[in-house]
């Protein structure tokens, strides 16, 4: 990477952002395979460090949590049963997204269960300066984390989707989402307010990671082998989403929103955080 000048490597950055993936990036700029690998290695270190230190004390009021499904390796059915583990088959991305800044102040890679609930839970809460109202799905997991988290000093809420067959023969509905039939809401603890219990946002930030990250896309052979590097193409994601992007509806970066970044970071600023 230190062959790299500062625009080569803003430019590598900008196509990452952007969905593609790293044998293409090879063919976009003419670089080594392991010339793009070591920057995304070295950059999505440095951004998840930058992250971890910046995003605290966080003025949010109401947020949204949701785990996002990817796979490692290869899918969990096609894993040989001895070589099943974190990192091969199913890994599952936690994320959360303040309703009002927009901005994503926590993540987690890894499974799907209680362990990981409650590390992600748990860097939440200590992230956030006030109360929140919390709405996460059904997932079982979430109880005893928020519990442990928070305990009584959150509003939190569960909202479940009921979805019906979609339409169409069963080829056609293969790769078809579920036609939602209505929700059902519950109040866990505290006293959300019921005209904020959503978790709308949190979905679209996972329709926006799908689009923006290769390595999400479903149907495509860009899926990452190693969770490390599924880690840190994340982490790059994320300090280009809160530091790098404007929001259309806010019209500043969620950064920006959340009183964590005066102004709006370029893709040189960015790639300067490998350095």
């Amino acid at each position: 990477m230190n062959r790299l000048s500062l625009e080569d490597r803003a430019t590598i950055l900008g196509l990452l952002v952007e969905g593609n993936s790293l044998r293409a990036i090879t063919r976009l700029t003419g670089r080594s395979i392991n010339t793009v690998t070591k920057l995304l290695v070295d950059l999505g270190t440095a951004c998840a460090i930058y992250q971890n230190e910046v995003l605290r004390n966080l003025p949010c009021k109401r947020v949204q949590v949701d785990e996002i499904w990817s796979f490692c390796y290869s899918k969990q059915k096609n894993t040989p049963p001895n070589m099943r583990g974190l990192g091969r088959g199913d890994v599952y991305t936690w994320t959360a997204i303040c309703a009002d800044t927009k901005v994503v102040p926590s993540w987690l890679v890894g499974s799907r269960d209680a362990e990981y609930a409650n590390a992600f839970i748990a860097d939440l809460a200590g992230r956030l300066a006030n109360r929140v109202q919390l709405t996460s799905d059904g997932h079982k997991a979430y109880l005893k984390a928020v519990e442990e988290a928070f305990g009584a000093d959150v509003d939190y809420a569960m909202l479940v989707k009921l979805y019906g067959q979609p339409e169409g023969n069963q080829q056609e509905r293969r790769y078809s989402p579920g036609h939602c039939t209505g929700t059902i809401t519950g109040t866990v603890t505290g006293n959300p307010d019921p005209a904020h219990i959503s978790t709308s946002y949190v979905e679209r930030q996972n329709l926006t990671m799908r689009m923006s990250m290769k390595r999400f896309a479903r149907l495509s052979n860009g899926f990452s082998k190693k969770i490390e590097n599924h880690a840190h193409a994340i982490a790059i994601h994320y300090m280009y989403y809160n530091f790098g992007r404007i929001h259309k509806s806010l019209r500043v970066t969620p950064a920006m929103e959340a009183k964590v970044s005066d102004h709006v970071w370029t893709l040189e600023e960015i790639a300067k955080l490998a350095d």
